[in-house]
């Protein structure tokens, strides 16, 4: 179906392609990035040894479909920046596919018991992916981004190694 592999500079142009405008853009990657995104932000996060990039390839064609990230924090990993970015690939299962290879690599690399990410309110069919591979929201945890004349409010959800490995068994 998909598999995850390595990011690099090389695959910077097609994802910079795929990012239409600023309200995407900060769907995709919250406010660090801004607008348009460029080579040079991309190869900050390359060489950001916290940082693990990925292309989401469809393994039948060997298409790149999408793109993933991981942020190696104190106490936990961060997955974000995730996007499949054609919309007749959305719904097909793929999100939840990405999300248990992430956590997977993430609990695989890292000496860390829990996995977060953080999403838009507004976004509910990836809180339910999310929910679905065994996310659950902090609600002690909230945070805002201004876009235009809007607010959007930004939930944390987590899930806990022992979580992950009774969902994948």
């Amino acid at each position: 179906m998909i598999e995850l592999q390595s990011f690099t500079i090389n695959d910077a142009s097609e994802l910079i392609s795929k990012i239409k405008n600023e309200r995407m853009l900060l769907q995709f990657a919250g406010p660090a990035y801004h607008f348009p995104l460029t080579t040079e932000q991309l190869e900050e996060d390359l060489t950001n040894e916290k940082r693990t990039l990925f292309k989401i390839v469809n393994r039948a064609d060997g298409k790149i479909i999408g793109h993933a990230q991981i942020f190696l924090k104190e106490e936990t990993f961060l997955l974000g920046r995730i996007l499949i970015w054609d919309e007749n690939n959305r719904g097909k299962g793929y999100g939840k596919k990405v999300m248990q290879q992430l956590l997977r690599y993430g609990f695989d690399h890292f000496d860390k018991e829990i996995a977060e990410l953080n999403v838009y309110d507004w976004n509910t069919g990836a809180i339910e992916c999310y929910k679905k591979v065994g996310f659950a929201i902090d609600p002690t945890i909230r945070n805002e981004a201004k876009i235009d004349q809007e607010t959007w409010v930004s939930l944390n959800m987590k899930i806990h190694r022992k979580t992950f490995e009774i969902q994948e068994s």
